[in-house]
């Protein structure tokens, strides 16, 4: 065992440093395999990846090792909440028990951050003319004379569905980069400067791969000369990745346009140009563009393989997308006319030239490498994305051969006759070789050599070993591959039922039968449930049933009628019957987002209701891609696709149930073909080894039993 390994045990030991001074903290096994595993990868480079389960603590597992190894390091997550979480809390209490000399920073993306020039142009927008808007503006100026990060995480009372938020936020689009007149104070600026000086760079995956598609950011100069790269929440790399990957053109990128060139037009060069014709002719134009993409219920995805999506008039749909073009043409020529007068208008004037460039792409046949769709909910957006990541990601993290001893220009690898710019996309893509000199090619103090790290973990990474779910779409073949299992007692701790009497998914009452079945156990529980659906469809009807009959004091909270931080923290408070502090109890119906990060450790979680098998959505363009090329290859795309990705979905929400060693709780899964169809197994497999309620007595029983025990915890 070598110094960092010895090192890495010690820490993680019943007589460590994190067990004498970490509140709760307890050796586990899993953990320490995890650990080592992490710290082979950080000395030897190479790719790792884990499967942790729930309660393994794998947040610890690889940032004892990362953070010993004394190797610069780079960790994205796949929400905001975790990145905050290991900046603010987990990080800074191992730098400082483990008394190292360790600088973390924090990046997000650009729009997270206040841009005090657009904070300045606000008031002269028309959205802050609304009600409430001066007085919310008046508040952001206030804070933002103390903030010094510029976070807008650090601003109370601001949602970020507020119309104000873009206004005095920055994207890539509209950023007017080192033309602007704040540009020494500019927070995103900072914040990179912070990061290219630290040893710990937390970002997230969304930040990740906007870098690698524009290469503006900072992430991919960062990136370059870190040794290990460390993916928390992997699991969702594969579908964030694809949406940057591509192209896209919507319609909210053409109305926030009219927004920007409106507002910048009458306040700089007011009566040079007809700025409100200009943007009214492309408000139209994207209005019509809209209509002629149809009219749907919901938001749907239309398939589009040939000239035109699937179910559009090819000849209104031409007409609004030249329209669209002719408009963003006229409003080019307008901006070209002032582009002297403010770096505002050339920044305006590249905006519209580019979407001029992505509606051209979008006028032309699809790319038959990758998949074209377009989304039609009140707005309109065309998506044209490679079918996975793993081209991009295999060439991102293949091995890099290490500095040639004294420090000579490993460069000269590439040959005399090539003529490759270091700082290219395309250099980085390639594992160009000068990208690993300096710090990333030295060894440090663990005596590493010049490969790259790459950690992968998640506690949902597919459904049999080999993780191939994971694996496969990001390009990771090679990878060094591990499964840990969770360190929690689900035999004991939970129970799995799956009603027997309920209508199949497809049955027009099943919602409402599912509804029946979660108000019959709030009349036990008296709230601490929360039901999962797969579609927003069942989310409302379950939803409103709810709220009409539930009874008892119990608050029902639906996702989308409140933002979802409060009804998180809402559903955390909530109680129930035999709570001693006299809390209501709450249920919480939600979708999507709520499936996995959703972290309510404790009582007042104590049922999860899922309304069906989380299969992909039929008719979903992507889905559809992938499925036919699976076939081609030979192999099922029910057994090899549908089946795995379902498997994974089950397994994130059936992880919110339980969420630490006391923790007790049922699983309802209302759909009869996990018992009744021969693949109901293998989900089943998938799940945590549960004991299982074979009638509705049994859950009855179960469920006044777990009343008993959250009134008696000492039982």
């Amino acid at each position: 065992m070598n110094l960092l390994d010895q090192r890495v045990a010690d820490t993680l030991s019943s007589h460590g440093v994190l067990a004498q001074t970490v509140p709760g903290f307890q050796p586990r096994q899993g953990q320490t395999d995890m650990a080592m595993a992490v710290s082979r990868t950080v000395q030897d480079g190479g790719q790792l990846v884990v499967e942790a389960g729930t309660g393994t603590g794998k947040t610890y597992a690889y940032l004892v090792p990362v953070l010993l190894s004394g190797q610069r390091a780079l960790v994205s997550t796949a929400t905001k909440a975790l990145q905050d979480q290991l900046f603010s809390r987990d990080i800074p209490r191992l730098v400082e028990v483990l008394g190292l000399p360790i600088r973390v920073a924090l990046l997000k993306g650009r729009s997270n951050y206040l841009c005090l020039h657009r904070m300045e142009q606000a008031r002269h927008s028309p959205e802050s003319a609304q009600p409430g808007a001066q007085k919310a503006l008046a508040k952001i100026e206030t804070w933002a004379q103390s903030t010094r990060t510029g976070d807008m995480a650090e601003l109370t009372g601001l949602d970020e569905r507020s119309s104000l938020w873009p206004l005095v936020t920055s994207t890539r689009d509209n950023c007017l980069g080192s033309t602007c007149p704040r540009y020494r104070a500019c927070h995103v600026n900072l914040a990179r400067k912070e990061a290219m000086a630290s040893d710990v760079v937390v970002i997230n995956h969304h930040l990740f791969f906007a870098d690698l598609s524009v290469r503006e950011s900072g992430v991919a100069e960062l990136l370059p000369t870190v040794r290990v790269t460390v993916f928390d929440e992997a699991h969702q790399l594969n579908e964030i990745g694809v949406n940057f990957l591509g192209q896209q053109l919507s319609t909210v990128q053409l109305h926030e346009l009219v927004r920007d060139v409106l507002a910048t037009g009458l306040q700089l060069a007011r009566g040079l140009v007809d700025w409100q014709n200009l943007t009214a002719q492309l408000e139209k134009a994207a209005r019509d563009w809209r209509l002629a993409a149809g009219m749907h219920r919901g938001s749907v995805r239309l398939r589009w393989s040939g000239q035109h999506p699937e179910g559009v008039e090819p000849g209104e749909w031409d007409a609004a997308l030249q329209a669209v073009t002719q408009a963003l043409t006229h409003l080019q020529n307008g901006l070209d006319m002032v582009s002297e007068l403010a770096p505002d208008f050339q920044r305006l004037g590249d905006r519209t030239r580019e979407l001029v460039q992505r509606a051209a792409v979008f006028a032309d046949t699809p790319n038959p490498e990758g998949v074209r769709w377009a989304e039609v909910s009140a707005q309109l957006r065309l998506i044209e994305s490679p079918l996975d990541i793993a081209q991009a990601f295999s060439a991102l993290t293949r091995p890099v051969p290490a500095a040639p001893p004294g420090g000579a220009d490993s460069g000269a690898a590439l040959g005399p006759d090539e003529d490759v710019d270091p700082d290219s996309r395309e250099a980085l893509m390639a594992g160009d070789p000068r990208h690993a000199a300096g710090e990333s090619a030295s060894a440090g103090p663990a005596g590493g050599v010049g490969q790259r790290a790459w950690i992968f973990t998640s506690a949902t990474l597919g459904d049999e070993p080999s993780l191939r779910w994971f694996t496969e779409p990001c390009g990771l073949s090679s990878a060094e591959v591990m499964q840990v299992n969770s360190p929690f007692d689900y035999a004991q701790q939970a129970a799995l039922y799956v009603p027997p009497h309920l209508p199949r998914p497809g049955d027009p009452g099943h919602a409402s039968q599912v509804a029946a079945l979660v108000l019959e156990a709030l009349a036990i529980l008296g709230g601490r449930t929360l039901v999962l659906t797969t579609t927003l469809n069942a989310m409302r009807s379950i939803g409103e049933q709810l709220q009409a009959q539930c009874e008892g004091g119990v608050e029902v909270l639906v996702q989308g009628q409140s933002p979802k931080r409060r009804l998180m923290e809402r559903f955390r408070e909530g109680g129930g019957q035999g709570d001693a502090q006299g809390r209501s109890g709450c249920v919480l119906v939600a979708s999507a987002s709520f499936w996995e990060g959703f972290d309510v450790p404790g009582d007042a979680l104590q049922l999860v209701v899922i309304d069906k098998l989380p299969f992909p959505p039929p008719g979903d363009p992507l889905f559809e891609a992938r499925s036919q090329r699976i076939t081609q290859q030979g192999k099922s795309a029910f057994a090899d696709h549908a089946l795995p990705e379902a498997a994974v979905s089950l397994k994130q929400g059936a992880g919110r149930l339980i969420r630490s060693e006391t923790d007790r709780g049922i699983l309802v899964v209302c759909d009869n073909r996990l018992s009744t169809m021969s693949y109901g197994r293998r989900l089943v497999r998938g799940l945590p080894a549960m004991r299982r309620l074979e009638d509705h007595a049994a859950f009855l029983s179960a469920l006044r039993q777990l009343t008993t025990d959250a009134s008696h915890p000492s039982a």
